[in-house]
């Protein structure tokens, strides 16, 4: 009973009850995945380094008839190591609320849509380990973003011959929903680590440390977005798992720098807080040990028997490194941040 109560607790002084009064959008309440159809140049849109500019076509995609039906959007490339070595970039697509009324996705004005390096079985395999990143955090913390798995045949129209490819990506919800939905809104610029919420700021780097991602800065904003709540209570919403050790992507690098050869190497990014605030949050993920492996079971069928096998252990590692007294003061207490 005291367990419980203490995890009561740790999700009130996390997010707060009004947090969890907000809904999920529609899109994102479905979790079988979304049949889409894109046409554009991959080619122009790589080539285009402006963030503000955006190429129209039209996202074809499935009504409540199964009928193909067609809304009219903007997209982009997005992302800088993926636009430059792979063949599909990841997108932000954008469209007006209004045109979006009774679709699939009506209340929203912008997604991003993470498509997989390349073409292949392979390649869709990867982003689907991707995706159970996002799934991961769900369970552990509410500031996530809500993903939706899709089908997509993407055109790629060239100046030569259109060439379609059938791949599996998945829609990223937009941080600014995120941010109206939690009642705060998104800061830019740098974040000095002392702003953050102590206890918000902990949780997303355990979680960074469990999936072994090292490619994320929440000072400088890298892969990560800050949220201002009420009460001026800063959170970050962490996001882009490719180069995390658990999806081990073949592209992945690593900052040597941080005396790691490999991407499945876990090293502890956090800054430095209250040990005591570190004992809690090691406490509550203890907690939730179940709760996220389940995700990883009910995930289990996207990938072969081994390779779930080995996922499943990286993740049971993670824990075992919680559970161990000495482990955990040197491999996390130890090695925090101070600059």
């Amino acid at each position: 009973m005291k367990s419980v109560i203490q995890y009561t607790l740790f999700l009130l002084f996390l997010c707060g009850i009004d947090s969890w009064a907000q809904s999920v959008p529609a899109i994102f309440e479905d979790t079988s995945p979304i049949a889409l159809q894109l046409r554009f140049s991959i080619k122009e849109i790589k080539k285009s380094r402006s963030d503000s500019v955006y190429f129209p076509t039209y996202l074809k995609y499935q009504n409540k008839n199964n009928q193909w039906d067609s809304l009219g959007i903007g997209v982009r490339a997005r992302g800088n190591f993926r636009r430059k070595y792979c063949y599909f970039p990841p997108l932000r697509m954008k469209f007006k609320k209004s045109l979006a009324q009774e679709t699939p996705f009506e209340g929203n004005k912008s997604f991003k849509l993470v498509l997989p390096c390349q073409a292949g079985k392979a390649g869709n395999i990867l982003i689907l380990k991707e995706y159970l990143c996002y799934k991961l955090l769900e369970p552990v913390t509410p500031y996530f973003f809500h993903t939706r798995l899709t089908n997509i045949l993407v055109t790629d129209l060239n100046d030569k011959h259109s060439k379609s490819n059938s791949l599996v990506g998945f829609l990223i919800e937009d941080d600014d929903l995120i941010a109206e939905r939690l009642y705060g809104k998104v800061i830019e610029g740098v974040i000095p680590p002392g702003q953050l919420n102590d206890t918000a700021a902990i949780v997303s780097d355990f979680f960074e440390y469990m999936i072994a991602n090292t490619d994320w800065s929440t000072t400088g904003q890298h892969n990560t977005k800050v949220i201002q709540l009420k009460g001026n209570k800063k959170v970050p919403l962490s996001y882009d798992y490719d180069m995390a050790g658990l999806v081990n992507a073949p592209y992945a690098t690593v900052n040597e720098s941080l005396g790691i050869k490999n991407v499945q190497e876990r090293v502890y990014r956090g800054y430095c807080r209250n040990e005591s605030v570190m004992q809690y949050v090691r406490a509550n993920y203890l907690q939730l040990e179940p709760s996220i492996l389940k995700v990883m079971d009910d995930h289990q069928s996207y990938f072969s028997h081994g390779e779930f096998l080995q996922m499943k252990a990286f993740i049971e590692q993670f824990f075992s490194v919680l559970r161990s007294d000495h482990q955990f003061r040197n491999a996390i207490v130890l090695s925090c941040r101070t600059n």
